[in-house]
């Protein structure tokens, strides 16, 4: 069965970049750019208008950056987002933005094909989440039972049951299991999808945690939130997540 064709958007606010993305587009197979944008805000019109499968999107823009387009369009609805930066600091900020990837300028075609392939396999994985969530509730759905992980060079497996909590860091997702910690170049966002919500939550963009390693509620200074486990760990809860959290632990 041939792969369906991905429409594309390009942003950026330098037309010969933007021409470079396209470039490149040209190349790969089942790719049809449907637009461009030259800052944010225009991106954020065309991502609701065209509705992408994929976009390129430039981190430093005038007018809304590309860290402003995801917050305005939310991470859930974003398409799948390859951030395109010359400016390695902002790497880690653009996986906590939920990017499949991230192109570094200036970059080659292998890296550019590399990124390109992560988009279509997280774009299939959210159209294929999306048929999952609008199944019948019936019906049983298999969940992550472990987690294949590189590890020097040897591959290992995580069974998911040994798992307590998950964190981001830059392009790898954190699996941290009895006091061990595992690296697995994954999306936060796949992963929530793929584990069992009965027996983990997202809590914040970059923490998943087992609920019943939870111990205590935590309020800060200046009213952000957290969790402490019950090996001591503490870790972030989002505000906007805090109510849903306390329902799933029964806390009124």
């Amino acid at each position: 069965m041939s792969e369906r064709t991905l429409r594309v958007l390009i942003v950026d606010d330098e037309p010969l970049a933007r021409q470079h993305i396209a470039d490149r587009l040209s190349h790969e197979t089942n790719a049809e750019v449907v637009g461009t944008a030259g800052d944010g805000l225009e991106a954020i019109d065309a991502i609701r208008n065209l509705k992408p499968d994929v976009v390129f999107l430039d981190v430093q823009m005038p007018g809304a950056t590309g860290l402003d387009v995801v917050d305005a369009i939310g991470p859930e609805e974003m398409p799948a987002t390859i951030f395109v930066t010359a400016y390695d600091r902002y790497a880690l900020k653009a996986f906590d933005a939920a990017a499949v990837d991230y192109l570094l300028k200036p970059f080659d075609d292998e890296r550019f094909a590399e990124a390109f392939r992560r988009a279509r396999r997280g774009q299939m994985a959210k159209k294929f989440g999306a048929l999952l969530q609008a199944a019948d509730e019936g019906e049983t759905r298999d969940y992550l039972d472990r987690i294949t992980v590189e590890q020097r060079g040897q591959t290992r497996v995580v069974p998911v049951k040994a798992i307590d909590y998950i964190t981001a860091s830059g392009p790898y997702a954190e699996l941290h299991a009895g006091g061990h910690t595992f690296a697995v170049r994954e999306r936060m966002q796949t992963l929530a999808e793929r584990l069992d919500p009965k027996v983990f939550m997202r809590v914040h963009r970059s923490v998943i945690v087992r609920l019943s390693r939870i111990d205590t509620l935590l309020r800060h200074p200046g009213g952000d939130y957290g969790v402490r486990l019950k090996d001591g760990t503490e870790l972030s809860v989002s505000r906007g997540r805090r109510e849903a959290l306390e329902q799933r632990l029964g806390v009124s």
